[in-house]
């Protein structure tokens, strides 16, 4: 596949203290899965459209689950973000905003990284 894109080494190195430990089975290589679920949901497909490349859709999404719900992507988001410091400015382009329907219950289920610094409501 063309559009497809590898995590590189150096990339890989900076997430990978975030991940957790295995536990019994080895995982799936996480270069593959990682670059998997970047794929999915850069493009907007479905788990079960994810390249054959990247590993089983069945492994992909479950990592995904698994790895949202301990808050591997928030603390991976927070680590890459603070490197760089407050941004002087931010610009949104809100033709790149997509929500699918079901977007609003994932932040309630603690699916979706929640990254900003607003105040929790209770």
């Amino acid at each position: 596949m063309s559009d497809l894109m590898w995590l590189s080494e150096a990339q890989m190195r900076r997430i990978e203290p975030h991940f957790p430990l295995s536990r019994g089975m080895p995982r799936v290589d996480d270069r593959r899965i990682i670059s998997g679920i970047i794929f999915v949901i850069r493009n907007g497909l479905r788990w079960r459209d994810a390249p054959v490349e990247c590993g089983p859709a069945k492994t992909i999404y479950n990592r995904f689950i698994r790895s949202s719900r301990m808050g591997v992507f928030n603390r991976i988001f927070a680590a890459l973000s603070a490197k760089g410091g407050k941004p002087g400015q931010l610009m949104i382009d809100t033709n790149h905003l997509k929500a699918h329907r079901t977007a609003a219950s994932l932040l309630k289920k603690g699916l979706f990284p929640d990254v900003s610094d607003a105040p929790k409501v209770a």
